[in-house]
């Protein structure tokens, strides 16, 4: 905790160190676009301003199976290494959907790759997997074995939210718990599946809450080495029953990217992401241990947007990624799922 009452500029010089020590002048990003199936949900989390109950919600929407190649076509691009697929636990429907998602993504991604350019499937949360699993009755191990089989490759970190069990009662109560939202990562990391990792902050939470969140990652990670990449999402506070918390300030998301570089430096990356923090404010948390912005993305996820994100359309060129980390004195370079050089 005495780091987050450090000058701001000393928690700058430390987090920049680990970052050059990691990563060098690099900004990584990747050419990307996310396809999210649905927005009706069966949890009622309070921070969120994407869910809706049912298709009769102003701003509702659900894919067939029929969708998801039309979706993949219209977004992607050439040259694209990963179609990201999370959205909702939606009512009613099967496992053999979740699974017939990725294996339709993921010949749509075998049809487009090339071999210099491989297109991986990054699919799911902990929360989706888990529900997944408690609506058909099945392991974690079964579950994400038959999503691997259908071809997932990877996993996002989405759905970490804050792992204490107080804070997590009163914002997400109907969702896995932080022990869950960890067991599944495990399992994943065992079964050869790389994820990310994330923490929602700036809403009820205490910063000792966050340094704690940080901490169960840290453990995880030197158990397992299965986290590639750690994204502090910033909570936004339109459209959702906790609006009146407002948002916390750009230096106190600074600081946290800081400490988070600090206290994850067995995790090689921290990824600012722009949609959530904005542009500008993506490219300065490269100097407080973020290394990379995420992708292109093509207008292709509105989970913010709805939230009050800057950018209402989000996508960005790569001439544009490019240019933004140059101006700022990085190195922009292009990566794939796993941070190989592309």
């Amino acid at each position: 905790m005495e780091l987050y009452r450090a000058p701001l500029a000393e928690l700058q010089a430390a987090s920049d160190f680990v970052r050059r020590r990691l990563n060098g002048d690099r900004v990584w990003y990747n050419r990307n676009f996310h396809l999210e199936p649905s927005n009706i949900c069966t949890h009622r989390c309070r921070f969120c301003s994407y869910r809706r109950d049912d298709a009769s919600q102003p701003g509702a929407w659900s894919m067939d199976l029929a969708d998801i190649r039309p979706y993949c076509e219209a977004k992607y691009e050439p040259g694209m290494t990963e179609i990201h697929i999370v959205g909702s636990v939606q009512p009613g429907r099967p496992f053999d959907y979740y699974r017939q998602i990725v294996s339709l993504a993921s010949g749509f991604a075998r049809e487009k790759a090339t071999p210099e350019r491989p297109i991986t499937v990054k699919a799911y949360t902990a929360v989706e997997i888990d529900d997944m699993c408690r609506f058909n009755r099945l392991s974690i191990d079964e579950c994400l074995a038959r999503l691997q089989e259908a071809g997932l490759e990877t996993m996002p970190g989405g759905g970490a939210e804050i792992f204490a069990p107080n804070i997590r009662q009163q914002i997400c109560p109907d969702k896995c718990t932080g022990e869950r939202w960890l067991d599944i990562h495990r399992t994943a990391h065992r079964l050869g599946i790389p994820t990310n990792c994330t923490m929602l902050f700036g809403h009820i939470e205490s910063r000792e809450d966050r340094v704690d969140h940080l901490l169960a990652l840290r453990s995880l990670q030197e158990e397992t080495g299965g986290f590639n990449a750690f994204i502090p999402l910033k909570f936004r506070a339109r459209n959702n029953t906790l609006s009146a918390l407002g948002e916390v300030s750009d230096e106190e998301v600074l600081r946290t990217f800081a400490i988070a570089r600090l206290a994850l430096d067995n995790i090689p990356h921290i990824k600012a992401y722009w949609p959530m923090l904005g542009k500008e404010l993506a490219i300065k948390a490269m100097s407080f241990g973020a290394d990379d912005l995420d992708g292109t993305i093509n207008d292709s996820t509105r989970i913010y947007s709805l939230a009050g994100a800057q950018d209402k359309n989000p996508t960005l060129s790569v001439s544009e990624l490019q240019a933004r980390a140059t101006a700022a004195g990085w190195k922009a370079v292009e990566r794939d799922s796993f941070y190989r050089i592309v």
